[in-house]
C-alpha cells in the first residue's frame, strides 16, 4: 500500500466513523513535494498560516506520479474534505474531469486554466511577467558583464511568461543586454532536476552571465547553489530565497502562492467557484523580496528604480507584455 492510499484511506476512515462531512480543507501538492522551497513550499505555508490562526487542521498529499492526481482529488472529495486545494497547471484536465461527480466540493487549482469553468471550481493565476519584470531590471542593474540568464523549468506558456516578463525588464534598464535563456525540460520531472539546473547555470557562466534568474521549482535550489559557488549573483522564484545563500541571491520573485492558500482555506466551503482570480502586483500577488540576506546587495538606486516601475505598472503606465498575448516574446527568443 503506497503513502498515499494509506493516507487517503484513513481520512475516509475518520470521515465515515464520525458519520459526519469532514469539511476540513485539502492540499494537494504537485510533483517536486511539498518542500521544494519554492512553489509547493509556499502553498504548504499558506496552509500552516491557517492552521496556526485559526487552530484548523487539513488534509494534505504529495503526489508520486502523474497517475496519482484524479485518485487524490477523488479520494478527498469522497472523504467530506472541502475545499480541495491543487497547486500546478497539471491539475487542471483531474479537476475539470472529477468536479461535476461532486457538485458539493469546492475545487481550487492555483496556475491552471479551462476554457469553461465548473460552477464549483475557482482557478487562481499570477501575473508572473509584471513581477518578472522588476528583477529582470534588477539583474541588469547588477550585471557588471552585461548578460543575464534565464533557467525555467518545464517548457511550458507559464515559464516563457516569466522569462518574458523578466527580459523586458533587464532590457529597459539596458537595451543592449544579453540574455541566454534555458528551459530544464520538457516533462514534470524538469521541476525537481538540481542536478540539471547546475548544468545549466554552468553553461551561461560559461556565455559570460553573470546573475541567473531560476523560475524552475526544486531545479532551482541548484542553480542557486551553483550560482553562489562560481561566485555570480541569483535570483530566486515563489518563496523567499534569499536566505539560502545570503549575500549571493540578488532577490527572489514572490509568486504569492501562500496567500492563495491561506485565503482559499479561509473562505472555506464559503468561497465563491465557477471564475477566475489573477493576482498581481496590484493585488500584492507578486512582488520582490528585500530582507536582511540581500540588503548590501540592493542599492538606492535599484530600490528606487523597482519601486518607480512597481507603480507605473499598477497604475497603467508601464504595460508589461504578457508572453500569452501572442505566443511569443517581443524581446527574447526561447
Amino acid at each position: 500500500m503506497t503513502l498515499m492510499k494509506k493516507l487517503l484511506g484513513a481520512a475516509v476512515a475518520v470521515a465515515v466513523t464520525a458519520g459526519t462531512a469532514f469539511a476540513e480543507p485539502a492540499l494537494i501538492f504537485d510533483l517536486g513535494g511539498k518542500f521544494d522551497k519554492s512553489f509547493n513550499e509556499a502553498a504548504f505555508n499558506g496552509a500552516q498560516r491557517w492552521a496556526e490562526e485559526t487552530g484548523g487542521k487539513f488534509l494534505e498529499i504529495e503526489l508520486q506520479s502523474e497517475a496519482q492526481r484524479e485518485q487524490a482529488l477523488r479520494r478527498f472529495a469522497e472523504a467530506g474534505a472541502n475545499p480541495v486545494i491543487t497547486t500546478g497547471f497539471a491539475f487542471a484536465t483531474p479537476v475539470e474531469n472529477v468536479a461535476g461527480d461532486y457538485p458539493d466540493t469546492k475545487f481550487v487549482n492555483i496556475d491552471g486554466w479551462m476554457p469553461e469553468v465548473p460552477p464549483n471550481v475557482q482557478l487562481i493565476g499570477f501575473q508572473e511577467h509584471q513581477g518578472s519584470y522588476l528583477v529582470g531590471m534588477m539583474a541588469a542593474m547588477a550585471s557588471k558583464s552585461g548578460t543575464v540568464g534565464f533557467i525555467g523549468g518545464m517548457d511550458i506558456p507559464l515559464i516563457r511568461h516569466f522569462g518574458c516578463g523578466y527580459a523586458q525588464g533587464a532590457k529597459s534598464v539596458n537595451p543592449d543586454i544579453k540574455i541566454v535563456a534555458n528551459m530544464t525540460g520538457t516533462t514534470p520531472t524538469a521541476w525537481n532536476d538540481p542536478v540539471k539546473g547546475s548544468e545549466l547555470t554552468k553553461a551561461q557562466i560559461a556565455q559570460g552571465a553573470d546573475v541567473v534568474y531560476a523560475a524552475a521549482g526544486g531545479t532551482g535550489v541548484g542553480v542557486l547553489q551553483t550560482a553562489a559557488d562560481e561566485g555570480i549573483l541569483s535570483i530566486g522564484v515563489d518563496s523567499n530565497q534569499n536566505h539560502l545563500h545570503s549575500g549571493k541571491v540578488l532577490t527572489s520573485m514572490l509568486k504569492r502562492v501562500d496567500v492563495a492558500v491561506y485565503n482559499s482555506m479561509k473562505a472555506g466551503e464559503a468561497m465563491e467557484t465557477g471564475g477566475f482570480t489573477t493576482l498581481g502586483l496590484a493585488e500584492e500577488g507578486v512582488g520582490v523580496a528585500m530582507d536582511e540576506h540581500n540588503a548590501a546587495l540592493v542599492s538606492d538606486d535599484m530600490k528606487a528604480a523597482v519601486e518607480d516601475a512597481r507603480a507605473k505598472i499598477i497604475n497603467g503606465d508601464l504595460e508589461v507584455v504578457a508572453y500569452y498575448t501572442n505566443d511569443s516574446c517581443p524581446v527574447l527568443d526561447f
